[in-house]
């Protein structure tokens, strides 16, 4: 049978299950005071044991707030002194170190033996304090809010770059000094009670009411850019931004803005520029690279892939140095690189490689683009003179050959001449009874070369004007004509032929095609090798719709090796059986130059020569036409 529950047990459970602690506190006649009792509920708050609290281990005052400790014993005095009533709220330390707010509340009795004791509870108002404080915030008027808070915010927003200006009732209310500058205003009393849509430009207008109107309804609008009219009539662009506050109790609109109008015209040079550049830079006719401050390549130019064969791709990344740059001038290329990187700009004539190996002569300016004392790019401009140098060269050729035509000329037309003149003195002599008629011969002879030597010049003359005129030649009846009209030369008589034409219709310039081989036909008669039997001249020609092979072979005296070289320079002479003017063979090269066609010569001394000749055939053109 279950043992009846006393009526104190029975208190001290209820006393266990309140969501506080119960205290006892005594004071003694000799002074003494101390707990006498503590609930079981106090560990959760002070997160210590009743016992300890009990021992006077630790005394009670320990654990409140440093903060609130003066206050506290300030009052716990009075409640001694007085033994009154005592209501205490204020924070503590546990032993955890966690802040708590804590009210204390206790009521005092007198014992028959003197004592003092105070019968009270410890409750934890962490919680309530907090609802307390968030509701005192809340309940905090605008009034007392604009009264803390407009001195610190006009501090604030006058120390910012943007224009403020706070909108309320349709009119400006207040405005920074950075907002009148904006706005042309001389101070800021010239912008207070002016409607702020004053400054919104027409354009803007209808956009700036339906943001105003979407503010009203409580939505948050983006930043935009504007146009705004300053109070002295110029147009700004602003970026503008807008939100809700209250201010001075009222409900109103902050405007934030932003003078954009020097960055926007700043922005819009700097896209010009960049736009003029990048046309510059990529519709230059000349070849154009863009290389980093170590040399490597970041861009280049159609001008610049036409001209190399490499693109951006290929390069990008690379040195530059590695792709164009003869093996021979790689010092001169890091010697470039080095000059444009220590801020020099450099400007040399040199030599390049295109993709495909063939060399290109250019004017290359190298220019470094500082930025702070450094190097942070170099552009490199390539100018392609290639053909200018063939020019020079080729003049200087020509330079070369007029020095020597105006010699020969002058020689070989007066050799004849002399001769002729030496003659006729001799005629004229008295007594001379030489036979007139050996006199005449000699003349008959020297003229003739003369005749011939004249020939020759018109002919070479002819050739470097006269522009190249296509038309259909019978090229095996032209080679029996040159045989006929070369008859007359010594030995002419005694050559045999051997001439094979096949293939298609053949289609060149027929005045050309004449003078090679009138040349290749005449050079033949006259080197021929007196000791062999016979001479023969053999021409194998095979034309199909591209080219016309021509192998023209003999079997005289041959050229030797050294002779080879120089046999189509102008007036070179390479057999003492030569009695003609030199040019023979230069207008050979030279026609066959001005066909587009190729001459090659093999020989060797006392077995011949073959000269072939490769040239286009202009049969498709003219069958098109």
């Amino acid at each position: 049978m279950e043992q009846p529950v006393s009526s104190i047990d029975h208190t001290r459970q209820i006393i266990g299950k309140l969501p506080a602690a119960v205290f006892e506190y005594t004071l003694f006649p000799d002074g003494e005071r101390d707990y006498t009792f503590l609930s079981p509920h106090c560990e959760e708050i002070f997160e210590t044991s009743s016992e300890v609290l009990i021992s006077g281990v630790r005394t009670m005052e320990s654990y409140v707030h440093p903060a609130d400790r003066g206050e506290f014993l300030k009052e716990f005095s009075r409640w001694l002194k007085n033994a009154s009533n005592f209501s205490w709220q204020g924070r503590i330390t546990t032993d955890s170190g966690k802040t708590k707010w804590v009210e204390a509340i206790g009521t005092p009795s007198k014992t028959d033996d003197g004592r003092v004791v105070w019968v009270g509870l410890f409750t934890d108002i962490t919680h309530k304090k907090q609802i307390e404080q968030n509701y005192f915030d809340l309940r905090k008027t605008q009034e007392q809010i604009a009264l803390e808070s407009e001195g610190r915010y006009k501090e604030l927003i006058e120390t910012l770059p943007l224009g403020i200006v706070i909108y309320q009732d349709g009119n400006l209310v207040f405005a920074n000094q950075a907002a009148a500058t904006i706005l042309g205003a001389k101070t800021i009393d010239e912008l207070l009670g002016v409607p702020p849509l004053n400054f919104v430009h027409p354009e803007s207008q209808g956009k700036a009411l339906d943001r105003l109107a979407d503010l009203m309804a409580g939505k948050t609008i983006p930043t935009i850019e504007q146009k705004y009219i300053r109070l002295d009539g110029k147009e700004i662009i602003v970026d503008a931004s807008a939100h809700t506050l209250l201010f001075r109790g009222k409900p109103s609109i902050q405007i934030i803005i932003k003078d954009t109008t020097e960055e926007r015209e700043a922005l819009q040079a700097k896209r010009k520029t960049e736009t003029l550049f990048s046309q510059l830079f990529k519709s230059s006719p000349f070849g154009l690279v863009m290389l980093d401050e170590t040399g490597k390549v970041v861009q280049v130019n159609e001008g610049f892939e036409k001209l190399f064969g490499y693109t951006s791709a290929d390069l990008a990344g690379q040195s530059l140095n590695d792709y164009i740059v003869p093996a021979e001038l790689e010092s001169e290329g890091n010697d470039l690189n080095t000059l444009i990187s220590s801020e020099q700009i450099v400007k040399i004539e040199s030599r390049r490689i295109h993709k495909n190996k063939s060399e290109l002569s250019v004017i290359i300016y190298g220019v470094p683009v500082p930025l702070e004392n450094k190097t942070i790019s170099i552009f490199g401009v390539y100018v392609d003179i290639t053909s200018q140098k063939k020019v020079e060269e080729e003049l200087k050729v020509r330079n070369i050959e007029l020095d020597n035509f105006v010699y020969k000329v002058s020689h070989d037309l007066r050799a004849p001449l002399s001769s002729v003149l030496g003659l006729v003195n001799l005629a004229q002599l008295d007594g001379n009874d030489d036979s007139l008629a050996d006199y005449i011969k000699i003349i008959g002879q020297k003229v003739k070369q003369l005749d011939h030597f004249i020939s020759d010049v018109l002919s070479h003359s002819k050739n470097l004007k006269l522009d190249v005129k296509i038309e259909k030649i019978g090229i095996e009846q032209l080679i029996h004509q040159t045989f006929t009209d070369l008859g007359y030369l010594k030995g002419a008589d005694k050559i045999k032929t051997k001439i094979v034409v096949e293939g298609e219709d053949f289609y060149s310039d027929p005045w050309r095609i004449g003078e090679i081989l009138r040349n290749l036909i005449s050079n033949a008669i006259k080197y021929r090798d007196f000791e062999k039997a016979e001479s023969i001249i053999t021409i194998d020609i095979k034309i199909n719709a591209d080219r016309a092979i021509i192998v023209f072979s003999d079997n005289g005296i041959g050229i030797s090796p050294i002779n080879q070289a120089k046999i189509f320079d102008m007036f070179y002479r390479a057999s003492e059986q030569s009695d003609g003017s030199g040019l023979g063979l230069y207008i050979v090269k030279n026609a066959v130059d001005k066909l587009g066609g190729l001459l090659k010569v093999t020989s060797e001394l006392s077995k011949g020569t073959i000269f072939e000749l490769k040239l286009p055939n202009h049969l498709s053109s003219n069958k098109d036409s």
